[in-house]
């Protein structure tokens, strides 16, 4: 058991985790440790992880709530594989986590849940903090929560039930004494939050922060702290921010840049429903959000408004990308700009809805009818959102297309630092728009790039006609056989030389060797963490990321051929590795899992050193 000692230990990173009821503010508190953490100057990985139940039954394994954050004085690219601290809020939540807290770490238990019925409920048939080996496994520090609450707040005027509902900040402010986090944001969060509608909830839930606080500085068993320094940053302003906070914001900057107004169409589905949520709020930018009655008319709108000159952009996931495939369709073949986010989730159907996945890759690229490809680009983590949804703009205004842009649950959800760029320096995107002055032949392409020039409705000498029917150069309808070939090869073409806009591959480690790993979306943290950790005792490994999946980079074919092995990690069961095999013709090993969860860190180096041995 770990002895606990009045020592303040330098640590260059830390896990922690909140596991409660859904109702026991677990993301709340988490978001907040999150920001202390920021405003100290830390770099920062998260992971939320709720149920899909909207209230699963108080005290059931099914309504566990968690949620998982690093903080290092590096860089940090993941949330950690293990917390080295867990707070726990009650039987279910101590069951349904207790096998990921390694033997010796810091275990924080409320112990007024430990009752019968909770302990029944989480399927318990004997109390485990009674059990003699359980308690030396770790450094259990018992808290009972919700009396030292009631106690903190004895002299507010809030009811009794609504005085032991603020025990998950007493619970933080005891996690910030042990790690040394500053007070200040989170109060800051109270007082902009409740001081002016409900000025008591603001004093009780100060209360209950520094009384957890204090207690820590008073009670013997948590005299271990740990002190995390600032890590290294480039000067200029930063900002915690999530992956569909980036898009939203990567979306607007587009659109200025496109000069081009915002028209955002959507239905809300998890996990894409705040990109929904932040747009709406950012009229004064001159964005217009409508909230459709489903997927279907959604994509409509946004195709009707892209018709109509507007930057259109519809979010979803993967059911919701199956109602749109027939517009989507029909935006392929009038070749019209609009951006297709697809946040990505466990599936098929409802499947795991608040779990991440990454098995929509063949969905975006074939799901559907007649020969239709599109570019598709992923996003690697939450602030580069923000910049794959400027490259979305740029490629979906440039070439004249529909543009599907990934993401995936972890990286929606997930936060990190993010340097706010400026504006200024960002570039700007050219619009392809017809002239008055000009003669105009709707199909008549751009030499380079293959692209349509777009006309606005209702400008005199422009009038055209679009539609699901194959057209001819001139836009009439055209049921040749050849003309009908030679449209559906000039569109595949117009995709394929998207791919002559592409930076070179950066590999990360030596440029040939033994195992390549190729990742793409959400595995970015786990994979450049592993390989890096890997190049650094020694082994011939390297990674590439791709952010462009169709059309592929120009030279992924030539960086794969320099390496004995190559394997894609990924969270489906072998998407990227089926598409490259058929490809490129190499035989590329596939690493899948689908278990709702993130990759480890640790597993893919112990698979990467199977195939390196």
């Amino acid at each position: 058991m770990i002895q606990p000692n009045d020592s303040f230990e330098e640590i260059e990173s830390a896990v922690v985790r909140f596991a409660g009821d859904s109702g026991d503010g677990m993301q709340t508190v988490g978001e907040r440790f999150t920001d202390s953490s920021a405003f100290a100057g830390n770099d920062i990985a998260t992971l939320p992880d709720f149920p899909a139940e909207i209230r699963a039954p108080a005290g059931t394994l099914a309504g566990v709530s968690g949620f998982q954050l690093q903080f290092g004085s590096r860089r940090i690219l993941t949330p950690g594989d293990a917390p080295d601290a867990l707070v726990v809020m009650n039987p279910a939540a101590l069951k349904a986590n207790i096998e990921d807290l390694p033997e010796g770490g810091m275990l924080v238990v409320n112990v007024d849940s430990f009752k019968k019925m909770n302990l029944t409920k989480a399927g318990y048939d004997t109390n485990p903090l009674e059990d003699e080996g359980f308690r030396k496994k770790y450094h259990l520090i018992e808290l009972d929560l919700t009396g030292l609450t009631k106690e903190a707040l004895a002299e507010t005027s809030l009811k009794p039930s609504d005085k032991a509902r603020c025990k998950n900040f007493f619970a933080l402010g005891f996690m910030y004494f042990v790690y040394g986090r500053p007070l200040e944001p989170t109060l800051k969060f109270f007082d902009d939050k409740w001081a002016k509608r409900l000025p008591e909830l603001a004093e009780a839930n100060s209360l209950a922060l520094k009384a957890g606080y204090n207690l820590g500085d008073t009670l013997e068993t948590a005299r271990n702290r740990y002190q995390v320094s600032k890590v290294a940053a480039q000067p200029g302003v930063y900002r915690k921010i999530s992956g569909n906070e980036a898009i939203v914001y990567g979306l607007v900057v587009a659109s200025k840049k496109a000069n081009r107004e915002l028209l955002y169409s959507g239905y809300p589905i998890t996990p894409a429903s705040p990109v929904l949520e932040g747009l709406s709020q950012l009229k004064k930018y001159g964005v217009k959000c409508v909230q459709a009655e489903d997927e279907i008319a959604a994509m409509g709108v946004a195709l009707g408004a892209s018709f109509a000159g507007d930057l259109s952009v519809c979010a979803t996931s993967g059911p919701g990308m199956c109602l749109k495939s027939e517009f989507i369709g029909l935006a392929s073949i009038t070749e019209l700009p609009l951006i297709i986010c697809n946040v990505q989730r466990g599936g098929p159907s409802t499947g795991l809805p608040t779990k991440t996945e990454q098995s929509d890759l063949l969905q975006a690229l074939f799901s559907r009818h007649g020969d239709c490809p599109l570019p598709v680009l992923a996003a690697h983590s939450p602030s580069d959102c923000f910049d794959c949804a400027m490259e979305a703009v740029r490629i979906a205004i440039t070439y004249m297309t529909p543009v599907v842009l990934l993401s995936d649950l972890y990286v929606a959800n997930g936060s990190e630092p993010w340097r706010v760029p400026n504006i200024v320096d960002l570039p700007e995107i050219e619009n392809s728009f017809a002239s008055e002055d000009e003669e105009y032949v709707i199909y008549r392409r751009d030499p380079e790039t293959l692209a349509r020039t777009q006309a606005i409705p209702g400008q005199v000498g422009l009038e055209h006609r679009i539609g699901g029917l194959e057209k001819g150069e001139d836009g009439g309808v055209s049921y040749d056989p050849d003309n009908h070939e030679e449209m559906t090869r000039l569109r595949a073409e117009k995709v394929a030389v998207i791919s002559k806009s592409f930076k070179p591959l950066d590999i990360r480690g030596e440029s040939e060797g033994d195992l390549l790993v190729i990742g793409w979306g959400g595995t970015y943290g786990a994979i450049s963490s592993a390989v890096g950790n890997l190049i650094e005792e020694g082994f011939s490994v390297s990674s590439v990321h791709l952010r462009h999946l169709n059309p592929l980079p120009d030279d992924l074919g030539e960086v794969m051929g320099r390496f004995k092995k190559v394997i894609v990690p990924e969270l489906n069961l072998g998407q990227l590795a089926l598409i490259l095999r058929a490809k490129y013709l190499i035989d590329v090993l596939s690493y899948g899992k689908v278990q709702g969860k993130p990759f480890k860190v640790s597993e893919l180096t112990e698979k990467f050193l199977e195939h390196l041995n």
